[in-house]
Parts: structure tokens; sequence; C-alpha cells
């Protein structure tokens, strides 16, 4: 026997071409493209999930819908709206799709309280993926969800006679505030959760801030009739920036009365702090 010394080297491969596994990136982009990765994981695996209950996304599409087709035809009629803004339902439409953005979003602190009980939460916070990723990839999915809402409204809006713009860049701006406003308002119920820690109050929560924050912004009325104490509230409230952008967006008819680089400056740091907040706090679902 050769002393292993002498041992003959190892065989090379016999196919020289074998794949090899891709080096992982280095340089100062490394750890910014691991986390868009990571992030992208993660949003993909909560969008999959729809394919198991695709009947979701209808169930919350009732409510907007009927806000739509029956306060949008009766409040039409009062034609309390200022000089210079349009039909009602013009005004309304873009209102009705950050509503519906808002309820997709607002429970997603729920489905992070059945991963705790499953023990799925447990892996992922030992896992190497950051805890923003995992909070991004969440709220991010909630905002692909929104898109499907976005849909609906769009084509039920064109049913019902509004004047929808149809400019490419109008579009890509609309999904960008649906993804931002999705992604705000489902990080914020991750906060919610990690707080209350428990699915009946997380739901409650939701349902006790959802209507404030619909009505105290620009959904309904154009901040010009509300009283100095609401009006304040608005301008304090994301949803109001959320809805501003996509007036002046969706309908020929639309004004912006913030300002487009407001409105999506605003959501961006809005964003950037939710994430923020909802990253360090997650490890408290689990605790």
């Amino acid at each position: 026997m050769k002393p292993a010394l002498f041992a003959a080297p190892p065989a090379a491969s016999a196919d020289p071409g074998a794949a090899r596994p891709a080096p992982a990136p280095a340089g100062p982009l490394a750890a910014p493209i691991a986390f868009v990765v990571k992030t992208g994981a993660i949003t993909a695996m909560e969008i999959r999930k729809l394919q198991h209950d695709p009947f979701d996304l209808v169930t919350r599409a009732v409510q907007p819908v009927l806000w739509l087709t029956v306060f949008g035809q009766v409040f039409g009629r009062l034609r309390a709206l200022p000089a210079g803004l349009g039909p009602y339902l013009d005004f309304l439409a873009p209102g009705v799709l950050a509503q519906s953005v808002i309820y997709i979003a607002i429970f997603q602190g729920i489905a992070v309280i059945w991963e705790r009980d499953q023990g799925t939460l447990q892996k992922f916070l030992v896992s190497p993926t950051p805890r923003a990723a995992l909070v991004l990839g969440k709220g991010l999915a909630a905002g692909v969800r929104g898109t499907t809402q976005a849909v609906t409204i769009f084509v039920l809006a064109l049913i019902m006679g509004v004047n929808v713009r149809w400019d490419p860049l109008a579009l890509l701006g609309i999904l960008g505030l649906v993804l931002l406003g999705g992604n705000f308002f489902a990080t914020l119920s991750l906060v919610i959760a990690a707080l209350v820690r428990s699915r009946e109050r997380v739901q409650g929560m939701g349902q006790l801030i959802t209507m404030p924050l619909f009505f105290a912004s620009n959904a309904l009325y154009p901040i010009a009739l509300m009283p100095g104490w609401v009006a304040v509230l608005a301008h304090c409230n994301p949803l109001s920036y959320m809805v501003d952008g996509l007036r002046t967006l969706m309908v020929v008819s639309g004004t912006s009365t913030l300002g487009l680089p407001l409105d999506f400056g605003v959501l961006l740091l809005a964003n950037a702090a939710i994430v923020a907040l909802a990253a360090y706090l997650y490890p408290n679902v689990v605790r």
C-alpha cells in the first residue's frame, strides 16, 4: 500500500464544463445585492400563498366596489365638490383604490402570529436573513396584492364612466404608489403584531385604525373642506399623500393639491421609518 504522502491525486472531473457554484458577489455592492435577493425571496414566498387562497382577494374587493358603486353614485348627486375638481366619481375612484390597498395590508400582522404559532417565524429569525428583509418582503407582497385590487378598481371605474388616464408613465407611478402604500400599512400591522402578540388584538387594532385613517384623509373629500383640526390630521396621514398621488395620475381631471414630489417623498420616508421600527420590534412577536 502506498503511503498517504504519495497517494494519487483525485481524478479530474470527466466533465470539465461541470457547473460550479456561482461565487458570492464581492465588493461594496455585495451587501445591498444580498439584501435585495433575500427581500425578493420573502416577497415571492408570500405571493405564492395566494395560490392556496385566491378567494381572499375577491372578498376584500367587495367593500371598495360597494363604496364606488353606492357611495359614489349617491354623493355624486350632491355636487358638493368645489368647482374645478371634476365629477365626484372621478374624485372618489383613487380614494377607493387606496382604501382597498389598506384593507389588504392592515391585517398582515395576523399572518405573522400564525407563523409564530406554527414555528415558522422562529426559523426565519435565526436564519441569516436580515430582519429588515423579512419585514420589507412581507410588506412588498401586500403591495403586490394591492395591484390586483387596482386592476379591479380600474375596470369598474371604466364601466362607470370615470375618465381614467392610460399614460404608461402615469400607470407606472400608480404602481409605485400602490406598492409604497401597501408596504407601509402592512408593516404598520407588523408593528402592531409585535406589540400586542395576539391574533384577536391585531384584528381589533386593524379595525380600530382603518376607519380613522380613511376618514381623516382626502379620500372622500378635499382637505380644503375639512375643519382645521381634521385638516391637520390629514396632512399627517400618509394615506392622504397616497390618495393625492393616485388622484393626480389616475384620472384625467385629477389635480395634486400637495405635489407629486412631496407625495412620493413623504411615502418613501414613512416607509423607511416604519420598516426600521418593525425590524427592531420583530423579535418581540415570539417573546
